[in-house]
């Protein structure tokens, strides 16, 4: 396990996107080591923060002593958000922060499983709880783990990588994992990438239903940011990207195009954002600072006064 602190990536941009005044109340959907938050509290907001992993809440209690009643941290996912701040009697908020997929934090942690870069057990679970990357990967199917590793590692040679997982079951740590892996892509040290790099992702995203989970938490932060609030956005791959950059597309009225075959919409629910901001991406300085900011990109956009969508297109009412 390694020292290094958390680095936050994009947070001066991400958090300048939520144009935080005194006395506002935001979500930092993701807390993770807490940078976000700081920096929200620091710019005079109470904030609400949620995170499923029970390490970071541990790891939060000098923060909530200092932020007092400035700061309350819920163990819950994000896509919880929208019934755990109506448990509390929060409706709206003025803005919503996210950081997605994997901290720093958690894969600098060995005994956490997320990271061939130190040898630990196959764990990878964000919450702690449910079933571990071990347990999956020597009970499922080769079908299923090759499938996982198309769709969410976006694997070019996935059948050949499950079928080499499958006939060196049971796995239990991750030094085995990504030997496998090696061996059934060919790895030569020199390589700038490490092969085993897909699959650890498309196995952790899996485990974790990151992008269901993005998806419900985009949902939710449309439920309760009040008009003029703002959403903020930071993902760390293509999967990920795209469902935001759809997400705040279509509620934001650009519609699918149209063909011979299939006449344009027309109409559909009013806009729920507006004000999309072009893509951020962060600068070479902050890249030659934290190498884990080069794939990051921010997207962010404006609630308007207009109902919030259904999960199937259509304003809720």
């Amino acid at each position: 396990m390694t020292d290094a602190p958390h680095i936050p990536v994009l947070m001066a941009e991400a958090v300048a996107a939520l144009a935080i005044q005194p006395g506002e109340t935001h979500v930092d959907a993701t807390f993770g080591a807490g940078g976000y938050t700081r920096a929200m509290l620091a710019a005079g907001a109470r904030v609400i923060a949620f995170d499923r992993d029970p390490t970071a809440h541990a790891a939060a209690a000098p923060l909530l002593t200092e932020a007092g009643d400035r700061l309350t941290l819920i163990q819950a996912p994000f896509s919880a958000m929208a019934s755990e701040l109506a448990a509390r009697g929060i409706d709206l908020v003025d803005g919503v922060v996210m950081d997605i997929g994997v901290s720093s934090m958690q894969l600098d942690q060995a005994d956490r499983g997320f990271s061939f870069q130190y040898d630990g057990p196959l764990d990878m679970r964000m919450s702690r709880e449910g079933i571990t990357a071990a347990e999956w990967l020597n009970t499922a199917a080769e079908a299923e783990i090759s499938d996982v590793l198309d769709r969410y590692g976006e694997e070019p040679r996935h059948r050949r990588v499950a079928n080499f997982i499958v006939g060196a079951r049971p796995l239990s740590r991750t030094g085995e994992l990504a030997a496998v892996v090696r061996r059934a892509l060919g790895h030569r040290p020199h390589e700038k990438k490490d092969p085993a790099t897909r699959a650890f992702q498309a196995i952790r995203i899996h485990l974790n239903d990151e992008l269901g989970e993005l998806t419900a938490g985009l949902d939710a932060a449309e439920r309760v940011l009040r008009p003029g609030g703002r959403l903020s956005v930071v993902s760390f791959h293509s999967l990920e990207d795209r469902i935001v950059k759809r997400f705040l597309r279509e509620r934001g009225g650009a519609m699918p195009a149209g063909s011979r075959h299939r006449p344009v919409v027309v109409q559909g629910p009013a806009p729920s954002f507006g004000d999309i901001a072009k893509a951020v991406r962060p600068s070479d300085e902050e890249i030659s600072v934290n190498p884990r900011a080069r794939s990051a990109t921010l997207r962010a956009g404006l609630r308007t006064a207009s109902a919030p969508w259904s999960s199937n297109g259509s304003a809720l009412v």
